[in-house]
């Protein structure tokens, strides 16, 4: 393809390159640049690109994209912007694929990936057709199943997978939009169909700053829009619909002023069940994943099927049929009697929501395993620290993902929410011994909840990251106490 037709959609300050060369490829990563590729150097949160556009030059790089004048003589695209000139080069690259594909977004800070996983479910069961899935726990094409990085991979990845589930044939796509995702905009140029807005709870302010700045890189997902599903109930929905430019439908448990409001709710150990009730239609509905926050979840995905011209009978009768997602509330088969579960869980708000969903079943115990990820949101710690206190019999605090953190600080300042409360607590810094030692010390009718990891296969201490899987952590421990 010709640098002019790449380049058709961004807005260019200076060119000083010609417009006529061929580019045989797009990159903005010198790790895996080739010769004859157009390289954009994108400022990041921890390395700039325009740092390596000597290196880039130097393996082939035929013009880059840039925000400042290039240090060598190159041939170059200077723009205000490099993300947006990423995403906008990277969406003609691969044939504008989100402009043949019907996007479903889904923002918040808790539930977007079993959010994601029920409308791929109803929108695949309503239609038969393959739909695609970008999200936290994996990338879905139909029933192919794809590693995922991140919640919200990088721009040119994202047209790449677009690209590809076009070629599968997907008519839908439902995909976890991070904040970070919004503000540097790796969804850029990309116009969803339906977006949706869970809640938001404290995360991510050593990125934001301030929980209304987080709450902004939210709401930007519903101006890029046709149509927004926003919960009445979470405090911040009233940012996001003034910020919505596109009609706006609310689902809420308790504002009965929304459009779709759940009554007559009952919650069981293993599933809940509810009363979908919106003007001119009454109908129960199921969902074989326990706790109060799988109704708003099953609301925010009943929200998106509506919008997108599915009848709430069929959207009813398919909840019924789905389960829950790995990592959310998912429990690890032993040999004794007691219950381990594993989940998410890593913000006070979604900490608060399991041990609760568990104290509605538990008959024995309830013993909270979690930690704090480093190089993250201190500010969280103790307020978790606090919750796991006040909502449970037995706390055991550990490591989550240090990363370049000292594990016994991250350690320290999730004890300062612990001091002065009642419940008994023990702190092991290793996480595979906090494990082993919980279940060395469960009593019968008790349920371990291991917090934080969820889906996640690894932990991050330093900057390696090596396999740490709690379900083989938990089963090992048998292997070696039959």
């Amino acid at each position: 393809m010709i640098l002019k037709d790449l380049l058709e959609k961004v807005n260019i300050v200076k060119a000083e390159a010609d417009m006529d060369i061929e580019i045989h490829g797009i990159s903005f990563d010198t790790r895996s640049l080739k010769a004859g590729e157009l390289f954009v150097a994108i400022r990041g949160i921890e390395s700039d690109g325009h740092d390596y556009i000597q290196e880039a030059v130097e393996k082939g790089a035929v013009c880059v994209i840039c925000e400042q004048p290039p240090d060598i003589a190159t041939p170059y695209i200077l723009v205000e912007n490099a993300r947006k000139a990423l995403a906008l080069t990277s969406a003609k690259w691969f044939g504008e694929p989100a402009q043949k594909l019907k996007m479903i977004g889904v923002t918040g800070t808790n539930g977007k990936t079993t959010v994601t996983s029920l409308i791929k479910n109803v929108l695949e069961k309503c239609t038969g057709g393959t739909v695609g899935l970008i999200g936290t726990n994996a990338v879905m094409i139909g029933n192919k199943e794809l590693p995922a990085e991140r919640t919200t991979p990088e721009s040119y990845e994202i047209q790449q997978l677009l690209a590809e589930m076009v070629s599968a044939g997907c008519e839908y796509v439902v995909m976890e939009v991070s904040s970070h995702a919004l503000c540097l905009d790796r969804v850029h140029g990309i116009e969803f169909e339906v977006g949706v807005y869970t809640n938001l709870s404290q995360d991510h302010l050593d990125f934001h700053g301030t929980m209304e700045n987080y709450a902004k890189a939210k709401a930007l997902l519903f101006t890029i829009s046709k149509a927004a599903a926003i919960n009445l109930d979470d405090e911040y929905a009233q940012i996001m619909i003034d910020s919505a430019t596109c009609p706006v439908m609310t689902y809420a448990i308790d504002n009965g002023d929304a459009d779709l409001v759940a009554k007559s709710i009952r919650l069981h150990a293993e599933k809940v069940d509810f009363c979908a009730l919106m003007i001119g239609h009454l109908h129960r509905a199921e969902l074989n994943i326990p706790g109060m926050i799988s109704v708003y979840n099953a609301l925010s995905a009943m929200s998106a099927a509506l919008l997108l011209g599915f009848d709430i009978e069929s959207i009813s009768m398919i909840m019924k049929t789905c389960g829950g997602v790995k990592g959310r509330a998912e429990i690890v088969p032993v040999p004794r009697d007691f219950t381990v579960m594993i989940d998410y869980a890593h913000t006070p708000d979604a900490l608060k929501n399991i041990i609760k969903t568990v104290r509605g079943f538990a008959k024995g115990r309830v013993v909270t395993l979690f930690g704090c990820g480093g190089d993250r949101d201190r500010e969280k710690r103790p307020l978790m620290g606090k919750i796991a206190a006040e909502l449970s019999d037995f706390v055991i605090v550990t490591s989550d993902n240090p990363r370049t953190e000292e594990p016994g600080e991250i350690i320290e300042d999730i004890l300062a929410g612990i001091e002065g409360k009642k419940p008994p607590r023990r702190v092991i810094e290793n996480r595979r011994e906090a494990i082993h030692w919980a279940l060395e010390n469960t009593q019968p009718g008790d349920v371990i909840i291991l917090a934080g990891k969820g889906h996640e296969t690894y932990q991050i201490i330093g900057k390696d990251k090596t396999h740490f899987d709690e379900r083989e952590v938990v089963a090992e421990y048998f292997i070696g106490n039959p």
